[in-house]
Parts: C-alpha cells; structure tokens; sequence
C-alpha cells in the first residue's frame, strides 16, 4: 500500500531555540548552539511556536524510517545544548601501565607506553570536544554539545589502542568507554 505522507512532531523544549532554514537545522541553547543539515534527505521541516513538523511526502520504506532518525538527531541536539554529553573512559592494562598526556587546550590526546611499546599514539579529538582528566587514577573524561563529536573521538581514542598480531581474548589492554552521561544532570 503506497503511503501518501508520513509526519511526525517534536516538541521544542523551554530554553531552546529553532531556526529551520533549507533543511539545515540551527539550535540554541544555554550551552550554545548546534547546526546540523538535512540535505540529503528529502524531507519537510516546518518550524511552529513550540514544535517542529517532520513529513516525507509519497514515502518509501527508508523515508518512512527517516522521519524518525531526523526525530532523534534533532533531539540529541537539544540535549546538547541543554545538558551537555561526558563520556568517561578508563585504560585497562595487564602489565604495561598506560600513561595518558592531555595537552594543546586540551583538544589532543597522547597515549604512551601501550603494551610497553615506545611509538607514541596522538589523537586530535573533534571540534567542540574538550578531555580533562577526572583525577581518578587511569580516567579521562570527554565532553561537549555534540553527541556525534563526542562519541567519535572517544572511538577514536579508542582504535588507537587496537592490539594488533596477538589474541584480542588474552591481551584485553586499551582504554574504553567506561560510563555515558550528562554534563548538566536535570531535577526531576
């Protein structure tokens, strides 16, 4: 059965701002502001007082499914503007301790002494991305308003700990993702 049109609504939170414009998407927010663009899909996005209308017209099945994937993208930015993410991520060793450096304001981050090896791994994190370490020993901390800023450098950090020519189930060392949460925790 061919669907004439597929919408949805998002309800626009209080302290957040929306301007739609060419399907690039901007918000603002007490934490500051985030632009994301649209363009690929081809969707409806019309701004009102206190939500956002989301419609595909004559829509296949993977625009049906698009409306909900702008659904979500949209609301992880207003969660970032509002909350912030913090990604928490701890190195875990057998032997070798692993020494993490946070230099250039923060945005790089340099792993040494990985399986006892002397090459040292840099990582540029992604803009909008700052690391602090939490003092807790073995722990940094990633944080920013955007999810997929935040979340790709954590993999990055991440891959660059990859053990390579060993058994990946005896040689468990790297540094993960150990805790997701919010900068800004809200009361409820």
């Amino acid at each position: 059965m061919k669907l004439i049109s597929v919408s949805d609504k998002l309800s626009i939170p209080s302290g957040c701002k929306v301007k739609v414009s060419k399907r690039i998407v901007t918000v603002d927010g007490p934490r500051g502001h985030l632009v994301k663009s649209f363009k690929h899909l081809q969707c409806e996005l019309i701004p009102g007082k206190k939500d956002i209308l989301i419609r595909v017209w004559f829509p296949n099945r993977k625009a049906v499914a698009c409306v909900n994937t702008i659904k979500s993208h949209i609301e992880n930015m207003f969660t970032g503007v509002i909350q912030g993410y913090k990604y928490k991520m701890k190195s875990v060793y057998a032997h070798f301790p692993i020494n993490i450096n946070i230099i250039n304001d923060n945005t790089l981050v340099e792993v040494h002494n990985f399986l006892g090896e002397k090459f040292v791994r840099r990582v540029n994190l992604l803009p909008g991305v700052t690391c602090k370490s939490t003092g807790t020993k073995d722990e940094i901390m990633l944080e920013g308003n955007d999810i997929e800023n935040v979340s790709r450098s954590a993999a990055l950090i991440q891959q660059s700990t990859t053990v390579r020519n060993k058994d990946i189930r005896k040689f468990l060392d790297g540094v993960y993702v150990s805790e997701k949460t919010n900068i800004v925790q809200l009361e409820e």
